[in-house]
């Protein structure tokens, strides 16, 4: 398969040290995320950076499944979300708070950089990591959930808090969004083999990291971002993978949510509106059903138990 130039995710290693990193530029996928959304700037600017970190984790995932984070909050943004699955298939949405309409809420929701402290407020990052169900397993793992307090002004600030947490190991994130495009480079520091030469290499790495401008990180190959900053180290890097929007419509899963409702429920539902409307917020897909829907959808079920 052809890799698309603008969605992809490069890891590295620095050869003289126990540093590793990875860095990731979304555009296309980035820019169907935000399709028919209308979100407002900061709005979308929390979620470009939760989409970024979110492919740069995914990346690392070694068995299939989903990694889905959540940043819920009181503010007038309640909710982010982007999930990502181990073939680098990402989806997400952000969430406003239909009642925070007032000037102060409108304000921050147009303000750049985007402030996680002034737009979710107080709240909790979760993770969830479902691995894939195998056919004929004989056990399949259960999904591991993983909360944390929001801690940080940005959310490159949260997840490197999370990450220096969750694995115990030195974290550098930078993430950057803008209309067009979201990216983020990410540093981490291994634990220290017997054999390490530079006891001062993860401090003068990240001062170095830290002068990266956020324009180089959407305009520029990972290559020549590398070049720039670290000019002088041996860096290996790795093949780049692909990332994509993926965000389809399914509506047999939506028939078989309805059905679990009953048709009891489904007949109240048509009498009072004339139709079933279903609204997926995080794929932006709208659903529709009649009345001769309902009955088709019954009558299939019948007819596949018989």
């Amino acid at each position: 398969m052809k890799l698309l130039p603008d969605n992809l995710i490069s890891r590295f290693l620095f050869e003289a040290h126990d540093i590793r990193g990875a860095f990731v530029c979304l555009k296309s996928a980035w820019r169907a995320m935000q399709q028919g959304r209308d979100y407002a700037p900061a709005a979308a600017g929390l979620l470009g950076d939760m989409a970024a970190v979110t492919t740069l984790i995914a990346s690392q995932l070694k068995q299939p499944g989903r990694i889905t984070f959540q940043a819920k909050g009181d503010g007038a943004v309640s909710l982010l979300v982007v999930d990502c699955d181990e073939q680098l298939r990402l989806r997400g949405m952000v969430r406003v708070d239909k009642d925070a309409r007032s000037v102060p809420a409108n304000d921050r929701l147009n303000a750049l950089p985007a402030s996680v402290p002034l737009l979710l407020g107080q709240g909790q990052l979760v993770l969830t990591l479902e691995p894939a169900v195998v056919a004929d397993a004989q056990r399949n793992i259960p999904p591991y959930q993983s909360i944390v307090p929001l801690e940080g002004k940005t959310i490159g600030d949260v997840f490197a808090h999370y990450l220096a947490q969750s694995e115990q190991q030195d974290t550098w994130l930078k993430l950057v969004t803008a209309p067009d495009a979201c990216a983020g480079l990410f540093l981490q520091r291994l634990p220290v083999s017997a054999n390490a030469q530079d006891d001062d290499a993860w401090s003068r790495i990240t001062i170095l990291a830290d002068t990266v401008r956020d324009d180089e990180l959407w305009q520029l190959p990972v290559r020549e971002i590398l070049k720039r900053l670290f000019a002088e180290e041996e860096i290996r890097l790795f093949a780049p993978r692909e990332a994509r929007y993926y965000c389809p419509y399914d509506r047999e899963k939506v028939i078989g949510t309805l059905r679990a409702l009953g048709r009891g429920e489904l007949e109240r539902i048509l009498a009072e509106e004339g139709e079933i409307t279903v609204h997926d917020e995080i794929c932006n897909h709208h659903y529709r059903f009649s009345r001769e829907d309902v009955v088709t959808m019954f009558s299939e079920a019948r007819n596949k138990m018989h």
